[in-house]
């Protein structure tokens, strides 16, 4: 698979996924009390920092999306 995230798409992907496992493991919230609602942010959060890290988004390849100039 090739690289088809770009940098500010890689940023901003970083910061959604730290911030979803933050609310996940960390945060006082009710919502995130719940079991479903927890590990559904940290799953997500996962992928979504998993996606950044690697420069490759699976939906984006289905999809024929490139946010990166250089790809």
């Amino acid at each position: 698979m090739t690289a088809n995230v770009g940098a500010i798409d890689r940023v901003l992907r970083a910061a959604l996924g730290l911030a979803l496992l933050y609310l996940a493991f960390f945060s006082a919230q009710p919502l995130f009390a719940e079991p479903l609602y927890k590990y559904g942010a940290a799953v997500i959060g996962g992928v979504v920092l998993l996606t950044s890290a690697m420069k490759i988004c699976p939906l984006y390849s289905l999809l024929g999306i490139k946010t990166c100039k250089a790809c």
